[in-house]
Formats: structure tokens, C-alpha cells, sequence
């Protein structure tokens, strides 16, 4: 949780506390508002409302880091904290450590919305994102110095050329340059702002460099491997996120919802609100989410060996965390669905078998292996899960000659898994994707996207 550990309150408390509670209906009123912007200044607009509120949840995070660090220390908190709401006691140190968590995670859930703005801007074309995002965290908007000196550039840009500037820092997946211009005439154009134009980084600006390049020319992505670029897969992107759709209004009166997803994998989504309507005792409600999840493990065919074998990839506290993830706000859901979905009230899981997913590969005619060993795994970012091998057989014109087998080996990492289970993408894109890549025999690290992903978010 950063600052504090996380031993002091039940996760629990967090979905019950009045400030996170009353941050749901300004997360859909946001998410609704931001599908409604269809013009330069709707955007401008909408990026001030939320500018203002994510300063503002900083504000109260800083404010209430420092109080819990006064308390620790005996003191009292600073007149200008913000007043607890949870009940707690005000001498208690983790009375302050947890409202501090709370503000934390209201910061991220705007973040993410921020995120949201960041792909429509793009209009969905991923390659911006990969390459924006390679770059550490963005620190916090209030207080920072440089601030004002990027609002007045985005004003600018409005008031001198009717254009739409995105401020990076109210984003989580935008952490290269401060702001990118979007004019009609050019590609967009990302910038660094300094107060002090002779101050500027030539590091900072050689990766928006890199990244225009990486996007427009086919150059190396930002980082020091030249080996990664981006690669254009020239295909659609498939996915059952309607299924996604049904479960997630199912759990919302049922409490729960599990079943199999084409590809070697189930989905189980979990509603708050419609466990408090259903009304069951827990051990009730978790006997019943169990037997549905055993069911959709058994249609999905995965069932067997899963302690040994199967991997989770789960929205629960992954709100503007991974910078390579599509925002809940942009999937094709109900405002009020992403907003549950980015406050963790309501939960999606997705599992998979390792040898199962291995196993469709090689129906499809890739040689294709599980490499992970057997046991519970904990994916780690850039962790290669999967080796799927393209071999072709040369033999020499006389008998007795020489049989060479070159071939080339595509190794999955963590972030491809992730995004074919979370995006509930289609196994046939999937594997035509793959297929793509191997016959494009490029070497080094490939960063596939598809085309058409405006028709699929929102």
C-alpha cells in the first residue's frame, strides 16, 4: 500500500467508508460525461472538472500522510486536515494511515478516468499507449511545481488553435513527456513543459523522440533494448466481452456469476450489491460461488491439475496500475458497471490451465509449451510464461547431406497473457496474432497490437 501496511483495517472497511462510497456516483457521472464529449472543447472542459478533482483528493492524501505522521510522533493532527470519517478513533494512528489509504485509492480510481480520456484521445490505438507508457509512475499533480506552466499550455492550445491538449500527469498510462497536442493537421505531439526552457532534459526529450518514432517510423521503443518495437498485426481484434457484459448483470442481482469462456478459460465476477440483496449468510453465499466456479472450471476443461497449473488474472486492486491495461471506463459496459468495476464492488476473475492453453495452441498447429513448473504462480511483470517454436526443414540435394532445421522461437510474456484474459479477446484473433508474428520472423521483441480497437471500446 506504499506508506503504511495494510494490517489495520479489513478490505471491507475500505468499501464501506463514506469517502470511497460517495466516489461511485461521481466515477459514472465522470465515465458518462466522457463518452458525451464529441468536440475539442467538450474535452478541454471535461479535463479541468477532473483536474479539479484529483487535486483535491491529493490534497486530503498529503494532508492526512501528514497527520498520521504527527500522531505517530504524539502530536495532533494539523487544524487543516481533513475531518475522519470512519468512525475511528482520532488518537489512533491508523484511524489516519486508513484514511489515507482510502484518498490514496480514490486518486488512482480519477486516475484511471484519466486514463480513459488518454485512449479516446488516441482514439484507441494502442501503439500510443506502449510507447507512452514506458517510463516510471507519475508523481502527484498538487503541489508540483511545474504545473501551472502545463495549464497554461493546454490553455493555449485551445484559445491560439482550438486544439486539445491532454495533461499526462492526470493519467496513470501516459508517463513520457507532460503533455501531448492534438491539432487535426499533424500526428499528435508530445511535449515537455518546464517553467525554465533552458532547463529541459535532452534524456526526457530523446524519449518523446523515441516514441513519436517507435509509432510513425517503425523505430525502437523507448528504453535501451532496440530490440522492442511495435509490430502491426494487420488483423481484427475479437473478444467475448459480452460476455463480460452478462456476467457482470448477473452477479449485480445474484450476488455471484461464474461460467466458461471459449479459449481454456472461466470467468467469475463477484457483486457487492447483489450479495447484500441476495441476503445469503456468507457460508451460504461462498458455497454457492464455489460450486459455480467448480462448474464453469469443469466446462472450460480446466478443472483438473489447477493447484498445480492455473493462473488468475483479476480486476481487484489493479485500478490505474498497470499502465498496459485497457481502463474499466473505456469497455463497452454501463457507466455504473465501470464504476463498480474500477471501486472493486464489483470483482472480475478470469483463470486459465497453463498445459490447456498449450494444448489449443497446438490444435492450431503451433508448437507451443507451458514453461512455467508446476505450482501456485504469482506472474511477475516480463516473466515468460509460454514458448511457442516455428521450425522449417532443409535438406540438401543429395543423399546423405546435411539436415539443418532453423527456427525461430516466440516466448509470451506475462502482459500478452494478461491481455488475452482480461480482454476476453477471441482464441481465434489470439492465435491468427501469433501466427502473424511468427511469419513475420522479426527479430527481437515484438510488441503486437491490432487494428480496429476504436470499435471495440468506448
Amino acid at each position: 500500500m506504499g506508506l503504511f501496511d495494510a494490517d489495520y483495517y479489513d478490505p471491507d472497511d475500505m468499501l464501506a467508508h463514506p469517502r470511497h462510497q460517495d466516489m461511485q456516483p461521481i466515477l459514472a457521472t465522470l465515465i458518462q460525461q466522457l463518452r458525451d464529449c464529441t468536440t475539442e472543447e467538450a474535452g478541454v472542459a471535461f479535463q479541468r472538472d477532473l483536474l479539479t478533482r484529483l487535486l483535491e483528493a491529493e490534497k486530503d492524501r498529503k494532508e492526512l500522510k501528514r497527520a498520521a505522521e504527527r500522531v505517530r510522533k504524539g502530536k495532533s493532527p494539523q487544524p487543516e486536515a481533513p475531518e475522519p470519517q470512519s468512525g475511528r478513533g482520532l488518537g489512533d494512528v491508523e484511524t489516519w494511515q486508513f484514511e489515507h489509504d482510502v484518498c490514496d485509492r480514490l486518486v488512482r480510481q480519477l486516475r484511471s478516468v484519466g486514463d480513459a480520456l488518454a485512449w479516446r484521445a488516441f482514439n484507441f490505438h494502442r501503439p500510443y499507449i506502449l510507447a507512452l507508457s514506458r517510463n516510471d509512475p507519475p508523481g502527484p499533480m498538487y503541489g508540483k511545481a511545474g504545473l501551472l506552466a502545463e495549464l497554461d499550455r493546454v490553455e493555449r492550445a485551445f484559445k491560439e488553435n482550438g486544439a486539445f491538449a491532454l495533461l499526462h500527469d492526470l493519467t496513470n498510462c501516459l508517463r513520457i513527456g507532460d503533455v501531448t497536442v492534438w491539432d487535426r493537421a499533424h500526428p499528435p505531439r508530445t511535449e515537455e513543459i518546464k517553467t525554465n526552457p533552458k532547463a529541459r532534459k535532452s534524456a526526457q526529450i530523446r524519449r518523446i523522440n523515441q516514441a513519436r518514432a517507435a509509432v510513425l517510423e517503425g523505430g525502437p521503443l523507448p528504453g535501451e533494448r532496440a530490440s522492442e518495437t511495435l509490430h502491426d498485426l494487420d488483423l481484427p481484434l475479437r473478444t467475448h466481452l459480452d460476455v463480460l457484459r452478462l456476467a457482470l448483470d448477473r452477479a449485480a442481482t445474484e450476488g455471484c456469476y461464474a461460467t466458461a469462456v471459449p479459449g481454456s478459460r472461466a470467468l467469475y465476477v463477484v457483486d457487492q450489491l447483489g450479495c447484500i440483496q441476495k441476503g445469503l449468510p456468507s457460508p451460504q453465499f461462498n458455497e454457492r460461488l464455489q460450486q459455480a466456479v467448480n462448474t464453469a472450471l469443469e466446462s472450460a476443461g480446466i478443472a483438473a491439475g489447477r493447484e498445480d497449473h492455473n493462473a488468475h488474472f483479476t480486476s481487484l486492486e489493479s485500478t490505474a496500475r498497470d499502465p498496459l491495461r485497457v481502463p474499466w471506463a473505456n469497455y463497452p459496459l454501463h457507466p455504473v458497471a465501470c464504476a463498480r468495476l474500477i471501486g472493486d464492488y464489483a470483482s472480475v476473475i478470469v483463470e486459465t490451465s497453463g498445459p490447456a492453453l498449450a494444448r489449443l495452441l497446438q490444435v492450431a498447429g503451433l508448437d507451443a509449451h507451458w514453461v512455467l513448473p508446476p505450482g501456485k504462480m504469482s506472474l511477475k511483470p516480463g516473466q515468460v510464461v509460454m514458448e511457442i517454436h516455428q521450425r522449417e526443414q532443409l535438406r540438401g540435394l543429395l543423399p546423405g547431406a546435411l539436415t539443418m532445421a532453423p527456427g525461430w522461437t516466440l516466448q509470451m510474456g506475462r502482459s500478452e497473457l494478461d491481455r488475452y484474459m482480461i480482454e476476453l479477446v477471441q482464441p481465434g484473433s489470439w492465435i491468427a496474432g501469433m501466427k502473424h508474428v511468427l511469419a513475420a520472423r522479426q527479430v527481437g521483441q515484438p510488441w503486437p497490437h491490432y487494428r480496429n480497437e476504436h470499435e471495440v471500446w468506448l
